[in-house]
């Protein structure tokens, strides 16, 4: 079996909670790049993971606060896939991610961290993207900062943007 070991997100395990839905106040908000928030479409947003397993660690997110695929309406199920889609594909071409982890987590056994508003995870992966320094060091290296990804990738975003609105 393998494993993909993220001790850092002990921290986000471990510190207090803000009262309400994160995705609402960051869906709410209009600071993007401090909610790295990458992408906003019609039904559904784009954002990056404050805590993320790697580098690119996406998340999409229905506007609607609702912990239930079947509340969701067509539309915005659609657009997620769509986003997902997208998303995936400015991965490969700017960070070269050869596979992903790609889902939800829905409903506390499940293991979800915010099970009140429904999210998908993209994780991008890399072969051999595994090493010892989560397993010995209890360290992951994360070979860009949050910031700079945001930046990377939000130039591609907004290109998706200028092609939807087309």
């Amino acid at each position: 079996m393998k494993r993909l070991w993220a001790p850092w997100r002990i921290d986000y395990i471990r510190s207090p909670k803000e009262d309400g839905c994160i995705f609402c106040k960051k869906s709410q908000s209009n600071n993007d790049r401090n909610n790295l928030i990458l992408y906003r479409g019609n039904k559904s947003f784009v954002l990056m993971n404050l805590y993320p397993y790697s580098n690119g660690h996406l998340m999409i997110s229905p506007y609607d606060h609702t912990a239930d695929t079947n509340r969701l309406s067509k539309d915005c199920n659609l657009e997620i896939m769509e986003l997902a889609n997208a998303s995936m594909n400015i991965l490969k071409n700017t960070m070269n991610a050869e596979g992903f982890n790609f889902g939800a987590n829905l409903g506390k056994a499940s293991g979800a961290g915010i099970e009140e508003h429904l999210h998908y995870h993209i994780v991008p992966r890399w072969h051999g993207d595994t090493n010892f320094m989560p397993v010995v060091g209890h360290t992951k290296v994360m070979v860009e900062g949050l910031k700079e990804t945001w930046d990377n990738l939000k130039l591609h975003f907004d290109k998706l943007k200028e092609s939807t609105d087309a």
